[in-house]
């Protein structure tokens, strides 16, 4: 195991549980105490994960989010204070993988980390996956994790990229949104079913040229999304 985590949290207390039991874990752990010092430990140190706090010093959560999956496609995590499902849906719609609640439970924290690391890596590493899917234009390469459009490389963020391959991969198939989240995420007992449909939005904006009226991923009423497999 032994993946580095990037953990940025102002808070001293939380910083230092969240890095005992990451230590606990077998991880190694890098801690910045605000935003501007996430970046430059996120540089230097190039971790695995991150862990982001959204109410910090001198760079919010969601610009350090925004700078990190500019450069890279690592799983990010980020944590809140508030209950609102506001900043949820907005670190989602800047790349964020997950997000979790304060308070949190170690225990759940722990899950969180470990699902989104086994399923970067599996989607990473997975020989079964080497075709490229192409659809009118659009192209989806698990090998060199790339979606394009046109030929034009458009940047995803992971969880965009396996929702986006899952539905592509299963074309012409009506998937529930709980299916997906199931694939996706890997878990049951966390987690917010409405963070499929964040997703989805996100995609659409990237892959449709009217996101309210979409060529690839299909709404299916009452059901849940249908990637149309016409190539």
């Amino acid at each position: 195991m032994n993946e580095k985590i990037l953990v940025v949290e102002d808070e001293k207390e939380i910083a230092d549980l969240i890095r005992d039991y990451l230590t606990a874990s077998n991880y190694k752990v890098v801690i910045a105490n605000d935003g501007e010092m996430g970046l430059e430990l996120f540089n230097s140190e190039k971790p695995q994960l991150a862990i982001l706090d959204i109410m910090l010093p001198k760079k919010d959560g969601f610009e350090v989010c925004r700078n990190i999956r500019s450069k890279s496609n690592i799983p990010i995590l980020m944590l809140s204070a508030k209950k609102e499902d506001t900043d949820k849906i907005i670190g989602l719609g800047l790349g964020a993988d997950d997000y979790i609640t304060k308070p949190f439970s170690p225990r759940e924290l722990i899950a969180r980390v470990q699902s989104q690391l086994r399923r970067f890596t599996e989607l990473s590493t997975n020989q079964e996956k080497k075709e490229v899917l192409s659809f009118n234009g659009l192209e989806i390469d698990a090998t060199a994790y790339t979606v394009s459009l046109d030929g034009e490389i458009i940047p995803f963020s992971v969880k965009e990229f396996e929702i986006l391959h899952y539905l592509a991969s299963n074309a012409n198939q009506a998937l529930s949104r709980e299916k997906i989240f199931d694939e996706i995420w890997g878990y049951n007992e966390y987690g917010d079913i409405n963070t499929v449909t964040v997703h989805i939005r996100k995609i659409r904006e990237k892959i449709e040229k009217d996101p309210s009226r979409p060529n690839f991923i299909e709404t299916v009423w009452g059901i849940g999304y249908k990637f149309k497999g016409d190539k």
